[in-house]
C-alpha cells in the first residue's frame, strides 16, 4: 500500500470519480481503504456498487484515520465544508485539494492545517488521458509529494510548480480547455452537417482530425512549432489560405485569448469568495 490509512474523498462528483477510478486502476490504494462522503446517498451507493468503495454523508466521519483527503466540492461549497472539518483530520494526514480558485492560504486557515496540496486537473482524467497542475505548501514532505504524485498520475500527465499562482493560470488553459476544444468540435460538426453529411458522419470526421493533428504534433521526433505544422497545410491561394484568412479576419485568436483570460480572471474570483460572475466585457 501506498497510502497509510484510508483516501477520503469530500464531494464526489465526476472528478472524484476519476481520480477513484484511477487510483485503483494504477493500485495505487485498495477500493477497501477509500470512501466517498457527500450530500446524495444516491450517488454514493452507485460509487459503492461501480468501485467496491464506502460511502457516507457524514464528512466528519469520513475523515476520521484518512491518511489523504482530497476536497473535491464546488468552489461555493468550500465556504461551509472548511469550517465542519477544521480540527477534525489527523495533523499527519494530507488534503489534496482539486477546487478551482482555492488557495494554499484558504484552505489552511480553514481546516487550521499546514499538509495541503493544491492541484487541477481537467476532464480527460476520467479515461487516463488528463494533465494536472499542482503545487504543495512548505509543510509538506517530500513522502507526501510523492502519494500526491502518485495519486495524480493515476489521472494522466502531471506538471509540478513550486510557484502557487500558476495554479489559477493551468485552470484557465489546461483546466478549462477541454470546454474550448469541444465547442471548437461542436463548431465544426455543425459546419458539416450544412456541408450535408450526416451528424454521425460529421462527428467522425472531425473527432479523427483533432485526435490525429493532436498525435502528429506529440510523436514528432523534433518539437516543431505550431505556426510551422500549420503552413505545411496552407498552400498558397488554397482551402486552407481561405479559411485562415476568414478566422484571423473574424478574431479566432482573439477571441480564444479573451476566453481564456477570462477564465483566469474568474480563478482568482473564486479564490477571493466570489459567487457573482464578472459582468459582460463590452
Amino acid at each position: 500500500m501506498l497510502v497509510d490509512g484510508k483516501i477520503t474523498f469530500i464531494g464526489p462528483g465526476v472528478m472524484a470519480e476519476a481520480m477513484i477510478a484511477g487510483i485503483i486502476r494504477h493500485e495505487v490504494a485498495l477500493p477497501e481503504h477509500i470512501i466517498a462522503s457527500g450530500t446524495r446517498p444516491n450517488r454514493g451507493r452507485d460509487l459503492e456498487q461501480r468501485y467496491g468503495i464506502a460511502s457516507t454523508t457524514d464528512n466528519i466521519a469520513a475523515v476520521q484515520e484518512a491518511g489523504v483527503v482530497v476536497l473535491s466540492v464546488k468552489p461555493q461549497h468550500l465556504k461551509s465544508v472548511l469550517p465542519e472539518l477544521r480540527g477534525q483530520i489527523n495533523p499527519t494526514a494530507l488534503v489534496l485539494s482539486i477546487i478551482a480558485g482555492a488557495t494554499l492560504d484558504k484552505i489552511a486557515n480553514g481546516l487550521g492545517h499546514q499538509n495541503i496540496v493544491r492541484s487541477m486537473p481537467n476532464t480527460p482524467a476520467q479515461i487516463g488521458e488528463g494533465i494536472t497542475v499542482w503545487t504543495t505548501a512548505p509543510a509538506v514532505s517530500d513522502e507526501h509529494k510523492e502519494v500526491a504524485q502518485k495519486i495524480l498520475t493515476a489521472l494522466g500527465e502531471e506538471i509540478y510548480f513550486e510557484e502557487e499562482y500558476y495554479l489559477d493560470k493551468a485552470t484557465a488553459l489546461s483546466g478549462t480547455g477541454p470546454a474550448y476544444v469541444f465547442l471548437f468540435m461542436e463548431a465544426m460538426v455543425d459546419a458539416g452537417v450544412h456541408l450535408g453529411f450526416p451528424r454521425r458522419i460529421a462527428e467522425r470526421l472531425v473527432a479523427q482530425t483533432v485526435r490525429g493533428s493532436v498525435d502528429y504534433y506529440q510523436q514528432r521526433d523534433n518539437p516543431v512549432h505550431l505556426a510551422r505544422l500549420r503552413n505545411q497545410v496552407t498552400s498558397p491561394g488554397g482551402t486552407s489560405a481561405s479559411a485562415l484568412y476568414y478566422l484571423e479576419k473574424a478574431g479566432f485568436r482573439t477571441a480564444i485569448s479573451r476566453a481564456i483570460w477570462a477564465a483566469y480572471e474568474r480563478s482568482l474570483a473564486l479564490g477571493e469568495g466570489s459567487d457573482t460572475q464578472a459582468p459582460n466585457d463590452t
